[in-house]
C-alpha cells in the first residue's frame, strides 16, 4: 500500500516519541529525528533534512530544537512547528524539574542515576551509528572529505568557534561549488521522493501559503519573549535577573549549550551566586542524560536561583521563567527564516554552499561524539598534543565501557530498535548497580 503524507495527529506522535526519547546532546538528537523521519518513514528526504539543519546550525540556541519546529512547520505549518518545538522540550523539562526538586530536596539518588548512565552509554552507540549513516550519505569526493576532517580538526584540536567553522565551509562551498556538486545537495536523485517532496510537488504553493503565518507568528513570538522581561524591570530582584540573563544567553547561544556553558557557570556562580561551581556540574551531568536540549541546564540554574529565594515554588517560577526566555526566541528565528531559507533550496548557486556545510556539519556531529563518548567512558581527562584532551586511562569506567558495548552490540550485531536498545541498557545499569 502506497504511504500517504502524514496527519497532523500522526506527526505530533512521532515528534512527542522524539521529545521523550531524545537523549545525548544535539548529536544524540539530530541522530534520533533522522532515524524517525527520514530512514523510517521516509517523510523527509536527506536533501531536505540537511538543508535544514545547516540553517539551524547557524542560528542561535539548541540546534536540534530547532531542526524540530523547521521540519514540523514544513509539513503541517505554524501549529506544525509549535507542536514538533514544544514537544522536542517538554518532556526533557519535566523530567529535568522533578530532577532539580529531588536534588534540592533530597541530593543526589542512585537509582535515578544509574537509570541515566544505561541510557547515556546506548545514546552514544546511536551517535557514532548515525555519524557513519550521515558521512555515508553526505561526503562524495575527496574535498567534502577534507572539509569534514578540517572542521572536526578546528572544533576538537584548536577550539575554533562554532560560527567561524560552519561560515568558513560556506564561504568555500560558494567559491568552489563544482567541488561539491558530489555531495549531498549537489549529486542528481539526492532528493529521493519522501512524502513531503512529493506533497510540495503535488501543491507548488505550499511554501508560499505558510509563509504569511509564519511571518505573524514570529513576531508574536518575539512579543511574548520580551514581555515578562519588560514587566520585572520595575520590580527587580532574582526574577528579574532570571529574566534578564538568560534572555541574553537565548541570543548568543551560537554553538550550542557547550559554547556558553563557561560563560553561564562564570556569571551564575561567581556574579550571581545563584548555585555553587559542583552544582553546576550536577546541573550539566543532569541536562546530558535527560531527553531534550543541553541547554536545559540553564532550567536548572533558574531553579536553583528561585528555590534559595522562595523555597519550592520560587524554583518552579524561575524554571518557567528560565526556559520562556530561552526557548521562545528559537520559534521566532525558525518562523522568521524558515520561509526564505526553504525558497533557496533548489537554488543553484547555493548548493556547493549547503554541500560544504554539510560537510562541516559530519565534522561538528564527530567531535560531539568524541566529545560525548570520552566523558561517558573516562572519568578524568588530561590536556593531549593539537589541544586535544585525552583520558587517563587509568579513569576508564568499567560499568559505562561494558554497558557501551552491550548497547553497540544490540544496535550492530543484533539490529535491534530504540526502544528495545535503550530499555536493555538502563536496565542493565540498574542491575550492575544493585550488585556492585
Amino acid at each position: 500500500m502506497t504511504a500517504t503524507f502524514p496527519t497532523f495527529n500522526q506527526a505530533l506522535r512521532v515528534w512527542a516519541r522524539i521529545g521523550c526519547l531524545s537523549f545525548g546532546g544535539p548529536a544524540g538528537q539530530i541522530a534520533l529525528m533522522h532515524r524517525e523521519v527520514v530512514d523510517e518513514r521516509r517523510w523527509v528526504s536527506d536533501s531536505r533534512f540537511l538543508h535544514a539543519l545547516n540553517f539551524c546550525t547557524l542560528l542561535p540556541g539548541p540546534e536540534a530544537m530547532q531542526l524540530a519546529t523547521y521540519l514540523g512547520w514544513l509539513m503541517h505549518g505554524v501549529r506544525g512547528g509549535v507542536a514538533a518545538g514544544l514537544l522536542f522540550v517538554l518532556p526533557g523539562a519535566l523530567v529535568m524539574l522533578i530532577l532539580s526538586l529531588i536534588y534540592a530536596l533530597l541530593g543526589d539518588v542512585p537509582i535515578v542515576a544509574a537509570v541515566f548512565l544505561g541510557l547515556k552509554c546506548a545514546v552514544l552507540v546511536l551517535v557514532v551509528e548515525a555519524l557513519l549513516r550521515v558521512a555515508k550519505r553526505a561526503l562524495h569526493g575527496p574535498v567534502a572529505w577534507a572539509t569534514a576532517a578540517a572542521a572536526f580538526l578546528a572544533l576538537a584540536a584548536f577550539g575554533l568557534p562554532f560560527p567561524v567553522v560552519v561560515l568558513a565551509a560556506a564561504l568555500l562551498g560558494l567559491a568552489l561549488p563544482e567541488r561539491f556538486t558530489a555531495g549531498a545537495h549537489g549529486r542528481a536523485g539526492a532528493v529521493v521522493d519522501s512524502l513531503l517532496d512529493q506533497h510540495l510537488a503535488a501543491n507548488p504553493g505550499h511554501i508560499a501559503s505558510l509563509t504569511t503565518a509564519a511571518r505573524r507568528a514570529g513576531l508574536v513570538a518575539i512579543a511574548l519573549w520580551v514581555w515578562p522581561v519588560a514587566l520585572l524591570v520595575p520590580v527587580g530582584g532574582v526574577y528579574f535577573d532570571v529574566a534578564w540573563f538568560f534572555s541574553k544567553m537565548s541570543v548568543v547561544t551560537f554553538g550550542g549549550a557547550y559554547a556558553v556553558l563557561a560563560y553561564v557557570a562564570q556569571e551564575a556562580v561567581e556574579h550571581y551566586r545563584w548555585l555553587s561551581a559542583p552544582e553546576m556540574l550536577v546541573g550539566l551531568g543532569l541536562a546530558e542524560t535527560t531527553p531534550g536540549p543541553l541547554i536545559l541546564v540553564l532550567q536548572f540554574v533558574g531553579f536553583l536561583a528561585g528555590f534559595r529565594q522562595d523555597g519550592v515554588w520560587g524554583g518552579i517560577a524561575a524554571s518557567a521563567l528560565t526556559l520562556w526566555v530561552t526557548f521562545l526566541p528559537c520559534f521566532a528565528w525558525i518562523f522568521l527564516g524558515a520561509p526564505h531559507v526553504e525558497r533557496l533550496h533548489d537554488s543553484p548557486r547555493l548548493k556547493g554552499a549547503l554541500a560544504a556545510v554539510t560537510a562541516a556539519v559530519v565534522g561538528v556531529i564527530a567531535n560531539l561524539a568524541l566529545w560525548f563518548a570520552l566523558r561517558v567512558v573516562f572519568a578524568r581527562l588530561a590536556p593531549g598534543p593539537l589541544g586535544f584532551e585525552v583520558p587517563v586511562l587509568a579513569s576508564v569506567q568499567p560499568l559505562a565501557l561494558a554497558l557501551s558495548l552491550l548497547a553497540a552490540a544490540c544496535i550492530f550485531w543484533w539490529r535491534m530498535g530504540l526502544l528495545r536498545t535503550l530499555g536493555i541498557a538502563a536496565g542493565a545499569a540498574v542491575l550492575a548497580s544493585a550488585l556492585l
